[in-house]
């Protein structure tokens, strides 16, 4: 069974914490909201940014975040 908060939930909108230097094959990414992900998918792209914007959504049973500035969606893991 789904509940309500989780289907409130498929998009995340937040900002990165501070400074995001891209890609870097198991990145851990910061929330100005509290959470915390981690890159899971293999994906390698420098990109240096002060508190870019990221859109975090479902896609096939798993989360992508979607920094600004950057074209690919990347897997991501929550961890808090």
């Amino acid at each position: 069974s789904v509940s309500s908060k989780t289907m409130t939930q498929e998009v995340i909108e937040s900002q990165i914490d501070g400074e995001f230097e891209g890609w870097e094959g198991e990145t851990i990414v910061k929330l100005m909201n509290g959470e915390i992900w981690q890159q899971s998918e293999y994906f390698y792209n420098y990109h240096y940014a002060f508190m870019p914007k990221v859109i975090i959504f479902l896609s096939n049973g798993g989360y992508k975040m979607k920094v600004d500035g950057i074209e690919k969606s990347v897997g991501v893991i929550k961890l808090k």
